[in-house]
Order: structure tokens, then sequence, then C-alpha cells
């Protein structure tokens, strides 16, 4: 559950940074894509922490 968060917020996060930066449909595709995938390791490694700690 963590993982699809941090994907969608890295997500939202990417396309209002090309936004703001006025940049065109393949821009904010583009950093939508990088910044979900990098929030995705960053969710990943903090399920597995979570897990690690709860069991």
């Amino acid at each position: 559950m963590i993982v699809i968060a941090a994907a969608l917020l890295g997500a939202i996060i990417g396309g209002t940074t090309a936004k703001r930066r006025r940049g065109n449909r393949k821009d904010i595709a583009q950093y939508a894509a990088g910044y979900g995938l990098a929030f995705v390791i960053v969710g990943m490694f903090a399920t597995v922490i979570i897990d690690r700690l709860t069991s």
C-alpha cells in the first residue's frame, strides 16, 4: 500500500514540477514517470524497514 501511494504522490509531484517549469506534455510525462519510480524505490525501502521492525 505504501508503494502505490508513493508512486501516485511521486507522479503528482513530478507532473506539477514539470508544469511549473513550463514543459510540454512529453516533459510532464517524463517527470511524472521519473519521480514516480524514485518514490516507488523509497516506498519499497520503507515497506521493508517497517516489516522488519514489526516482525
